[in-house]
């Protein structure tokens, strides 16, 4: 059933940036033969932002240069893969696409069954781990590999793997937060596990499941008063709703993951919904306040102006909730 909103025909504009297509999919819910949404994709694949990121991977399957793809931020392949997912691209689409997930799992997935920044087990890290296996699924992308690197990253939140200098334990403990509990870590695990069906999700994913809820609700998370390195105040991108979401993770994001798992009308998660509607205007439109121009392929608005992709990631959550 289409979502209604004053914002709507306003991102159903034919204006060639590929949010049309990702409304008329999501929001509007036209069937993936509709001529109209068919006609949508033509465009986000041939002169949105889809075709600028897809312009530039190397045949092998890579952005920037080969390997694991990390680094450089937020060119290379790993930033490059998520930032498909966003748009709604699909290796249905474009082989292209499904070239770039096998070349990524094949330098990126470890011997332990992780995914990490290089290949070794000692570069897991969750928030790497929890974006790749929710952009990879979203792409469409279907690997044994994968498979398993779910299976694992549950269980290195419920405790039995090995942990390393990154990874460094169970619940979501992270080297680079002080070997604290990372929010931010949780957050990228939970929206990846939330794209399991329920009835596929094995005991140890819920268990993860539970853990990633539990913690991300022990405070209130408009506060984030999370445990940080030296109990420092968190990262102001927390409270900031931009596209695309990076490394960064903000309480859109937030609330799109915990409402993946069943939480969308948990009582802890109203607070965050309220600022997030707080942040509407008159035309039920919300601003781009964290971006990346320039430091990614392609563009997506000017930052404090009326955003389509955030306006977009919005409504897309409020349809959730009514589901």
């Amino acid at each position: 059933m289409p979502y209604t909103s004053k914002a709507l025909p306003w991102l159903l504009e034919e204006d060639g940036s590929g949010v049309r297509y990702l409304a008329l999919k999501e929001l509007v819910g036209l069937p993936r033969d509709n001529t109209e949404l068919l006609q949508a994709r033509q465009v986000a694949y041939t002169k949105g932002q889809i075709s600028r990121i897809l312009k530039h991977v190397e045949p092998e399957g890579f952005w920037n240069k080969p390997g694991g793809g990390y680094s450089p931020k937020y060119f290379s392949t790993v930033w490059s893969l998520i930032l498909l997912s966003q748009l709604g691209a699909s290796v249905n689409d474009d082989k292209r696409i499904a070239q770039s997930c096998r070349y990524y799992l094949d330098h990126a997935y470890s011997k332990d069954g992780s995914i990490s920044y290089n290949g070794t087990p000692s570069g897991t890290i969750d928030c790497l781990q929890g974006n790749m296996c929710a952009a990879l699924t979203d792409l469409g992308y279907q690997d044994q590999r994968l498979t398993d690197t779910f299976e694992w990253m549950a269980r290195s939140v419920t405790g039995g793997v090995k942990y390393y200098a990154y990874k460094c334990g169970p619940n979501f403990a992270c080297g680079a937060n002080g070997k604290k509990p990372c929010a931010w870590g949780a957050a990228k695990v939970l929206l990846a596990l939330g794209k399991i069906p329920k009835s596929k999700r094995s005991q140890t994913v819920n268990r993860a499941i539970k853990a990633g809820v539990d913690f991300l609700f022990s405070v209130d998370p408009v506060t984030a008063k999370y445990p940080t390195t030296n109990d420092e105040k968190p990262n102001s991108s927390w409270w900031k709703l931009g596209f695309p979401t990076f490394y960064c993770t903000d309480l859109l994001q937030l609330a799109e993951a915990l409402t993946s798992v069943g939480c969308g009308h948990d009582p802890r998660l109203k607070n965050v919904l309220d600022f997030i509607m707080s942040k509407q205007d008159d035309s039920e439109r919300w601003k781009l306040e964290h971006e990346y121009t320039k430091k990614t392929w392609g563009e997506f608005g000017k930052k404090g102006e009326p955003s389509k992709w955030v306006t977009y990631r919005v409504l897309k959550l409020l349809k959730m909730l009514e589901q």
